[in-house]
């Protein structure tokens, strides 16, 4: 190799990490850009930097803040870019990404994302001080961890292709119970729910066209049908996760039902829903005799129930009634 073609592959080499170091949004200097490049071995003077961010901008679309000092980012307009590089914060959001959403992305998802995960754990493995981060962060349930169920790899992945094609599903299904009878069933899959530890599919069934849920790990098997899924009309995800369907209902028999929820409360108590919302019409009201009224628009489910049972005895008073007589039943021994 000639010094000329040297010296060319050397200044594509350098013009490539600076570019890759360029952020979205924010601005970056380039005394910042020089001491994340000295940290990868490459001496470079501001001078040299500037010289090539000028060339940069002639070919990809980058701007200058036209200030002192002068900062520089991908514009706005800029295409999403797949540069071999990743930043600390990209490299630490890929890794908790692949932890917790595992179960849930489909499995030809997560194989897409593999170079992603891999590139990640790359960058964090030259980074001493992010890998120390990563170590003492952790995401926990606010309630009583449990071990996730096994689900069955196969139907698991037939049923995220078949959510994924928008098509059929056949399914063996067994109920709740070592003695429920397994069940052959033809769904329509809308959405994937997870909750805590379970996964659940939310569907109709063929037959049928009341949305139901299936939970993950009951599946015996599954397969893709050549048929299209059926949609009830105007169904969104986020309306029914907020309807309180994923919470259970009281009473199955009965629709889950929005309610105004009343609490009474010590002052101390009410920092808890100060920082905490039940929703988003939620007042906090001081009474006469220096306790608290909470009130709240909530789906009346059990899940609601068994929250405020966790309260103990510190909900001086909860109204509507039958909802104060459904927590104490799940009190009593």
């Amino acid at each position: 190799m000639s010094s000329q073609e040297k010296e060319t592959s050397n200044s594509l080499y350098r013009q490539w990490q600076i570019l890759s170091r360029l952020p979205t949004g924010k601005w970056i200097g380039t005394r910042e850009l020089q001491e994340s490049l000295v940290r990868e071995g490459i001496d470079i003077s501001l001078r040299t930097i500037q010289r090539d961010l000028n060339q940069i901008a002639q070919r990809f679309p980058i701007e200058s803040s036209k200030t002192s000092p002068q900062g520089w980012r991908w514009r706005a307009d800029a295409p999403i870019q797949s540069l071999p590089h990743m930043t600390s914060s990209q490299a630490v959001t890929f890794m908790m990404v692949e932890e917790h959403l595992k179960h849930l992305l489909p499995p030809s998802l997560i194989e897409e994302m593999n170079p992603w995960f891999d590139l990640a754990r790359r960058s964090l493995s030259t980074q001493n001080s992010v890998r120390q981060w990563i170590n003492r962060v952790r995401i926990v349930p606010a309630n009583q961890p449990l071990i996730p169920p096994t689900v069955d790899k196969t139907s698991q992945q037939t049923i995220y292709e078949g959510l994924l094609q928008d098509k059929q599903l056949e399914c063996v299904y067994q109920g709740r119970g070592l003695q429920s009878e397994e069940k052959t069933y033809i769904l329509n899959p809308l959405a994937l729910v997870q909750k805590g530890a379970i996964i659940y599919l939310v569907c109709t069934r063929h037959d049928k066209t009341d949305i139901q849920t299936f939970a993950l790990h009951r599946f015996k098997s599954a397969q893709v049908l050549n048929s299209r899924a059926l949609h009830p009309v105007n169904f969104d995800i986020d309306a029914y996760i907020e309807s309180g369907a994923l919470g259970f209902r009281v009473d199955f028999n009965q629709p889950t039902e929005n309610i105004e929820l009343r609490l009474t409360v010590t002052e101390q108590d009410a920092g808890y829903f100060e920082e905490s919302q039940l929703s988003r019409d939620q007042t906090i009201q001081k009474l006469d005799n220096g306790q608290i009224l909470i009130t709240a628009t909530v789906p009346y489910t059990s899940q609601l129930v068994w929250w405020l049972r966790s309260f103990g005895k510190r909900i001086q008073n909860i109204e509507p009634e039958y909802v104060l007589h459904a927590v104490q039943q799940i009190n009593e021994p």
